[in-house]
């Protein structure tokens, strides 16, 4: 008979959320974290997958559930499987399972060792829909009111998206989207974050696709530079940049900060070159720059007493918004492929500057690599739009912090160069037709 854990095993690999794609499992467990609710015809059930790797590694995954009596084809493509008599669906898929996990949210229900926690009012019966690209969390939007987000790989402890992001709202932060609630139980014995809902900006554009739309103009453009275009972007770039900023100064002010000295710099330069020997076993496309940068790294350890503190962590122009006053951040999550402790760590600011930079880099080079264009002769203008919009954004973070970030040249590369490492690793797994984008980045890097 198929049980649950069957049906997880053969299932949570193929997500695109599972951190752990190629790695043989040696097992796989499921637990309820919670009391199973009841309502619009569905049980909702949430249910921690802990997979055990090679190597005993393991790791944590929030799989929510919708269990049915009877299947139902407008969430076919939601199915898990069939288990003990029950059609088992993705609850994020499901409305009315996602309205069960709203309301307890507005009741602040305690499920077990499941608990709910309400900042201010939310509004009952929002009708539930789930939006963008699931990769390492799923979010779903209420009405026109709140996100909730669902963490999917999760590591024991409070999330920091949800400790920073508490942390700039209770400061007056403009830059933050506010936190309406979150839920909470143990995950090895550590009460453990497992979903943020947050104010919902209806009329929000998202930095990335305001870029793609600018660089898209560009192109369509035969004979006119970057600057010339009327969906130039620069002036939005070094907003950003200044928010940025912002931001970087508020972290210092309301949580720990400090100075790296020659111990730290050289943990860092061990962490970074770990991750490229890792890399480079796995797309050994990376090989041949592997010199080039372990010595940008090194970098890292001639750049003196380095300001470090509470950073974005995993930053580019998709956790942007752009509102009617000004920009949002969001998803102070990390990487969440890194460890938490990792993730939780004091780093430099510039960490955060870089992963942007590589973000404009990115927004003018995709549409290349997706063949949106496919004319020769762009190039030169996908370079000319990426170098317009990183000096517009440094430009702006240097006039909000009184410091240009591109004065600490050496180390700024160190962590461009290193994102980019991660980018390849990304890219190689899920887009090899994007590939190139952070292999020539690393061959520019290094030259």
């Amino acid at each position: 008979m198929t049980t649950l854990e069957d049906l997880l095993a053969a299932w949570v690999p193929q997500q695109r959320w599972y951190g752990a794609k190629g790695r043989p499992v040696t097992a796989l467990t499921a637990s309820p974290l919670g009391d199973v609710r009841t309502g619009g015809g569905t049980d909702l059930v949430l249910v921690l997958v802990d997979v055990t790797l090679d190597g005993d590694e393991v790791q944590h995954y929030q799989v929510p559930l919708s269990r049915r009596t009877a299947p139902w084809d407008d969430i076919g493509h939601a199915l898990i499987g069939e288990a003990d008599g029950a059609w088992l669906y993705d609850a994020p898929h499901d409305p009315d399972a996602a309205g069960l996990l709203l309301a307890d949210l507005i009741s602040e229900s305690s499920l077990g060792e499941l608990a709910f926690h309400r900042l201010g009012e939310v509004t009952a019966g929002l009708h539930p829909r789930l939006v963008g690209v699931e990769q390492s969390n799923s979010s779903l939007v209420f009405g026109e009111e709140l996100i909730f987000k669902l963490f999917r790989r999760v590591s024991p402890g409070l999330n920091p998206d949800l400790e920073v992001t508490r942390a700039l709202q209770e400061a007056g932060s403009a830059h933050v989207a506010p936190v309406r609630g979150w839920y909470e139980a143990p995950v090895d014995g550590v009460p453990t974050t497992l979903g943020v809902a947050q104010a919902f900006v209806a009329s929000a554009s998202e930095g990335w696709s305001m870029a793609t739309a600018s660089v898209r103009d560009l192109y369509a453009e035969a004979d006119l530079h970057a600057d010339e275009v009327g969906g130039d972007f620069a002036a939005e770039s070094h907003r950003l940049g200044a928010a940025t900023a912002e931001v970087h100064q508020l972290l210092r002010d309301v949580l720990p900060s400090g100075t790296a000295g020659a111990d730290e710099a050289r943990a860092t330069v061990a962490r970074m070159t770990e991750r490229l020997d890792r890399a480079v076993l796995e797309v050994p496309d990376l090989a041949p720059y592997a010199g080039g940068l372990a010595a940008l790294y090194a970098g890292v350890a001639q750049a003196g007493a380095v300001p470090r503190q509470r950073v974005h962590g995993d930053y580019h122009l998709g956790q942007v918004l752009r509102t009617g006053t000004g920009w949002l951040l969001l998803d102070f999550e990390g990487e969440p492929a890194r460890p938490l402790a990792e993730r939780t760590a004091l780093m430099s600011p510039l960490r955060d500057v870089a992963g942007m930079l590589r973000s404009f880099t990115y927004a003018a080079r995709s549409l290349l690599a997706d063949h949106t264009f496919t004319q020769g002769g762009l190039e030169y203008r996908a370079a000319e739009w990426a170098d317009r919009n990183r000096s517009a954004f440094c430009d702006g973070y240097a006039a909000a912090a009184g410091r240009d970030p591109r004065d600490d040249a050496l180390l700024l590369q160190a962590f461009e160069a290193d994102k980019a490492v991660y980018e390849v690793v990304y890219e190689a797994r899920h887009r090899p037709t994007w590939l190139t984008i952070p292999l020539s980045s690393i061959e520019s890097l290094v030259a």
